[in-house]
């Protein structure tokens, strides 16, 4: 949107809002939930007797590796579904409407791509990686099964997130993925599965079990018309669909890789390379529990906003870019301070095997990331459904410019917590670049005066529990500092009043329970 906004007459926001913040509601629940599972799951792989640590590296550097062939393949599809679905809903009957296949279509032949260059570029992968990280290269073939799955799954999730049925797709992506992951642990555990061979052979089909499940949930339900025919619609916006796929594809495909460089780097340069992405990736795994609220509140808002850009509604973007803010900023801060006041007794307690206590100056660091990241609120939603699109690359090359040198360089010195500060530095760039964009472009801010507030709220209630409780006692330590933590943070945000979504939240679960 260029040059001088022009603001139509008011559309009413409030009833927006208190839908995004019932979806974000249920949908952090079920995350939860699924992350409770992936906890389980990674307690299985790291406590004594299981799993080795060079296995559970194995099994993260495939995720990662299958998580940026699958986003490359995607070619910025679920970009083009955000943007252009209210345009193609408004404009075409549900049986003509080609936007799903059109972009069904095009992720497969991505993907086709990728695998065609991943099979060619082989000897390049065990020149890499053999000395290092020979399991990696054994088990090399079966990132594509993983990646196929992943592909069609990203394509349908954005596709069922405009529908506004995000939380069926938390529900499969969150929960229902980590449980097909249990049993196969379990299966492992109890010697079904013969070997860990076989468990990698199983686990590369997980994405592809949810990815079929969701779409014959969406086939069953009426939702997805699949119309092979090119329509009116795509036809006249076929030069700035071809536009925004090429400059997101560019930015999204640099944002994924930033996202698994980290242990990518590790697996490359660092010696007992598996092990050490093991220790990195626990310490990620902890600390990714800090952002499971943005996950809710991304899929939630996503359909409002590319309405509201449509609609040249300015209030209501501002309203979900503040409110994005505050909330996320408070569930982070919250669920970071419980994270480290909790891991050095944690690993004792559950029994752990020793090494992964190292991971506690990642949890320190990449917890900072995720603070950074989330309390700078859906900034990254908010260019994706206008019509800047185009700075989705611009901001994801300075990150790059920033990441690569930094996380080769300070992992080499530092290790895996140089990997993780080479992170913090540049997400935190990567959100300045894009607040600074959003301010002197349409004069968004996601800060209001509650965010110093409730920051320094969580650094008094975290200095208060740390010092006033010593860790050591396992258990008894573990619960004494969560309870007086939640008092404290989490009582002095309700009281104070400092986010207009948590007391409405809490008076309708009151309501709930008096008429219960």
């Amino acid at each position: 949107m260029q040059g001088r906004i022009q603001r139509p007459r008011p559309i009413p926001i409030f009833e927006p809002m208190s839908g995004i913040r019932r979806q974000s509601i249920i949908s952090t629940v079920v995350i939860y939930a699924g992350f409770l599972v992936g906890l389980l799951n990674t307690y299985l792989f790291t406590r004594n007797g299981l799993f080795t640590k060079d296995q559970f590296g194995l099994y993260n550097v495939l995720i990662a590796v299958a998580t940026l062939m699958g986003n490359i393949s995607a070619l910025a599809m679920p970009t083009f579904l955000y943007k252009f679905y209210p345009y193609y809903k408004s404009h075409l009957p549900d049986k003509k409407n080609d936007q799903a296949a059109l972009a069904l279509v095009v992720a497969l032949i991505g993907f086709v791509l990728v695998l065609v260059g991943g099979i060619a570029l082989k000897e390049l992968v065990v020149r890499k990686y053999e000395t290092n990280s020979p399991q990696f290269v054994h088990y090399y073939a079966w990132v594509f099964p993983l990646t196929f799955g992943l592909v069609l799954y990203i394509v349908l999730e954005a596709y069922t997130w405009q529908i506004r049925r995000s939380v069926f797709t938390n529900f499969l992506k969150e929960l229902l993925w980590r449980l097909y992951t249990s049993v196969l642990i379990l299966l492992y555990a109890s010697g079904v599965l013969k070997s860990f061979g076989t468990f990698i052979i199983c686990f590369s089909f997980s994405f592809l079990f949810i990815a079929l499940i969701l779409f014959g949930y969406l086939i069953r339900s009426g939702q997805l018309h699949l119309h092979f025919r090119i329509s009116r619609v795509t036809r006249r916006f076929a030069k700035t669909i071809l536009r925004l796929c090429l400059f997101v594809f560019g930015g999204s495909a640099i944002l994924i890789l930033s996202q698994v460089f980290d242990s990518l780097v590790i697996a490359s340069v660092l010696d007992n390379a598996m092990d050490q992405v093991a220790v990195y990736t626990l310490g990620q795994n902890l600390a990714i529990v800090i952002q499971v609220p943005q996950r809710g509140i991304v899929s939630s808002s996503i359909a409002h906003l590319s309405q509201a850009w449509k609609d040249k509604n300015m209030g209501l973007i501002q309203r979900i870019y503040e409110r994005s803010s505050i909330n996320q900023l408070i569930f982070a801060c919250f669920l970071y301070g419980l994270l480290l006041l909790n891991f050095t007794d944690a690993v004792e307690t559950f029994k752990l095997q020793e090494g992964y206590r190292k991971a506690f100056d990642v949890i320190l660091l990449l917890g900072l990331c995720k603070i950074v990241d989330m309390g700078t609120g859906v900034n990254a939603q908010i260019i994706a459904t206008s019509t800047w699109w185009r700075f989705e690359m611009i901001s994801g090359i300075i990150l790059l410019i920033v990441m690569l040198p930094a996380s080769y360089i300070l992992t080499k010195q530092y290790g895996i917590a140089g990997t993780a500060a080479a992170q913090l530095a540049a997400i935190s760039i990567y959100n300045l670049v894009r607040i600074l964009f959003l301010w002197f472009k349409f004069r968004l801010f996601p800060f209001t005066r509650w965010t110093p507030v409730v920051v320094v709220l969580a650094i008094a209630a975290l200095a208060a529990c740390w010092y006033g409780i010593p860790a050591g006692n396992g258990l008894l330590s573990m619960f004494l500092r969560s309870a007086l933590f939640t008092l404290l943070f989490a009582g002095s945000v309700i009281l104070l009043k400092a986010s207009p979504d948590v007391n409405p939240v809490m008076d309708a679960v009151k309501k709930r329970f008096s008429r219960k």
